[in-house]
Formats: C-alpha cells, structure tokens, sequence
C-alpha cells in the first residue's frame, strides 16, 4: 500500500506533463531516414512499452520505454467498427468469467454504465470471450475509456497509473516515434503485430489495407522504413510479402499451430514443423525474420537456463532474424533459480538481468521485454566488452 500510495502521489502531475508531451509530438516532422545500420543489434524491443512499469499500449509506455533505451515500440493493432488502427493487447478490453465478475481489463469499460449494452459474446480463433470489443466502438467513444493495468497483482505501482491514459491510434505512435527519434537523435522504430487477423477478415474489417495506407501516408511503406510487422498467423504475412517491402516477422509458440492454418481442421502445418531447419527455409521466401517464444531458444532445465537450442542457428542459416518475446522481470515469469525470495511472491522482481544476459549470450537479434532499461544496461555491458 505505501508503494501504491507514493505512485499516486505522481500520477496527476505525470498525466499532466504526458498530455503536453503527446500534443506535441502530433506537431512534429517526419524523422529522417534511418541509417544503414538500423535496426541495430540485438534490437532492444519493448513489448506493449515498458509494460512491467506502466499500463501497457499507451503513450505513456512508449515514452517510458523511449526513455529508458529501447529501440523499438511494439504495437499489437485492432481496428476500431469506424476503420480506425488502435493500440491493444486483445481485441477485447474487458473480459468476464463465467459468473459475471471481471476477469481482465486494459480499459475501465466494464465500469462505464453508457457502454454496459455493448457488452456481449464472441469467438476469437476458436475461443468464446464475454466481454467488450474494440470494433464494437467508434474511435471517438473509445478515446472517452481510460487504460488499466492488465495484471496489477503482479503490477502495483503501474495499476497506480489506472485512469489517467487514453488507447492510442497507430498515427499516434508514429506521431511519437517521430518526435522522439528528433529528440533523442536516434531511430525509434515501429514493431507491429496484425493481431487476430483471420478473425478481423471474417468480420469485414481486414487490417491489413488499412496498416499499409497508414504506413504509406507517412512514408513508411518502404524497405528500409523503421518498422517491422508481425503475425502469428501465415496467409496475412504472405500477402503482406506480395504487398510492401516492409520487414515481416513470422511468430511462433512452442507447441499449437497458426489459426489460419488449423481453422480447417486438419492443420497445414504446425509451429514445430516451422522451427525445423526446413520450415525455417520456407519462412524466408516471405518474412526477414522469426519471433519465436524464449523457451525456443533456452529452455527451462531443472529450474534454470538449459543447453540453448539449435533454434538461433537453423535461423541464420535461412538467412532469418531472432527476435526473442519476451523477457519480464517479475517473479512470475523468471525461471526458480532466478527467482527472488520469497518465491511464491509473484510481483516480487527477481534477477532479470541474469534472463536478459542468457538470451544474449545466445546469439539472439533482438528480445522483447517489459522493462527495456534492464535490457539497455544489459546490451551495452555486452558491447563494451573487448
């Protein structure tokens, strides 16, 4: 409670100063062109923003994330019911457990009597959620939400930030990017996740015509553009291929397969056929990089960093970047032998600077993470060593 007090204190004066600084970055001109070496490597890539530190996909993270290193912002995009690209985890930014009560919130939605009739049913990749949906929302009535901390058990002092950002368009984080590249004097990149594609196309409201008019209107839609896009899923990436020279990143889990390919029934191919030196081979006619899941690379043995898989090498012999998701720094989601006591304390930060060293060490092009100034120190030990 005395660290939820003392953030507190901070937040109006914080929301204040954040407010002017997002006007502004609307003011700005675009950025020059990056240079040859961008991106640069490995990438510090933060994941939703510094989300271990702020609510997550809001300006308000970028510019954390911003401040403290990182070399590119990631954006998971939905599509608003009035053809707007915004900012958001999941398409769905309340969901209810089956009793009714609230299971997880990026927004304050659920608490919002004026939106209660929205809420209803829906199938995302196979899966029913009960809850409200960004494409059930004009931008305008979505620009009235406020963002919440997903998980504040885990993320106090970030919960302390509920209520006071709003969900971000796309156009806003370039805005930033933009800014910020100025600013700082170098490259902030965009990284990009098509999210749900499969399920946005069925619904009629594809995202990836919008993505490449937004990235077009400002400049973007070009080989050694700042941006990176991402999917899960195969088609859309294959047609991305045919559509822009924009970097492409194929993701991957361990186990499971892209919906796309299993909506059928039978699946046409799996993740673990994909991460075979093979699969591997056929990711690179249509994306320049993978980002696979961190047990991919290093897996958990005995509570701790196994032997690294072959995974980083078959990549680069397809001529494919790795970049890593994703790196947290809590208790929760660092292997036992990392872990800070008392254990079972989840919200405890344990020796993330251990996880981030491995994955290094690894070989790794980039890794997403929730706290990018860990990943900063981390990356710039490396370099400095002889």
């Amino acid at each position: 409670m005395d660290l939820l007090r003392s953030c507190k204190k901070t937040v109006m004066a914080s929301a204040l100063a954040w407010t002017a600084l997002a006007a502004s970055a609307q003011a700005q001109p675009a950025s020059p062109a990056p240079a040859a070496s961008w991106p640069p490597q490995p990438a510090l890539i933060a994941h939703r923003g510094a989300s271990a530190l702020r609510p997550e996909h809001t300006l308000a993270a970028y510019q954390k994330a911003i401040d403290d290193g990182a070399d590119l912002i990631e954006a998971d995009l939905v599509i608003t019911r009035d053809g707007v690209l915004v900012s958001r985890h999941e398409n769905a930014i309340a969901i209810l457990k089956a009793d009714g009560t609230l299971q997880e919130a990026t927004t304050d939605v659920s608490a919002r009597p004026e939106f209660a009739a929205r809420r209803t049913t829906k199938t995302i990749d196979g899966k029913a959620f009960t809850g409200w949906f960004v494409e059930d929302f004009t931008l305008a009535e979505l620009k009235t939400l406020r963002a919440r901390e997903r998980i504040p058990l885990l993320r106090p002092a970030s919960a302390a930030y509920d209520g006071q950002f709003e969900v971000p368009t796309l156009e806003e984080m370039i805005a930033l990017a933009r800014t910020q590249s100025a600013h700082t004097g170098r490259t902030i990149g965009l990284y990009i996740e098509t999210k749900h594609p499969s399920y946005f196309q069925s619904i009629g409201h594809p995202l990836e015509k919008p993505l490449l008019d937004v990235l077009t209107k400002h400049g973007l839609n070009r080989a050694d553009a700042p941006v990176f896009i991402q999917s899960f899923e195969v088609d859309n990436l294959r047609a991305l291929h045919a559509q822009t020279p924009v970097r492409l990143v194929q993701l991957m889990t361990p186990n499971g397969s892209p919906f796309d390919q299993a909506r059928e029934g039978v699946p046409r191919t799996t993740y673990a056929k994909m991460a075979t030196p093979a699969g591997l081979a056929e990711i690179a006619t249509y994306a320049q990089g993978v980002g696979p899941s961190k047990t991919m690379v290093i897996p958990v043995t005995d509570g701790g960093h196994g032997r690294p898989t072959s995974f980083v090498h078959d990549a680069h012999a397809a001529g494919l970047l790795v970049h890593v998701w994703t790196l947290r720094p809590e208790n929760a989601f660092l292997p036992a032998q990392l872990k800070s006591a008392p254990a079972g304390n989840g919200a405890l930060r344990g020796n993330a600077r251990a996880d981030m060293d491995a994955f290094l060490r690894a070989g790794i092009d980039g890794v997403f993470t929730d706290d990018p100034a860990i990943g900063r120190a981390a990356i710039d030990a490396m370099q400095r060593k002889p």
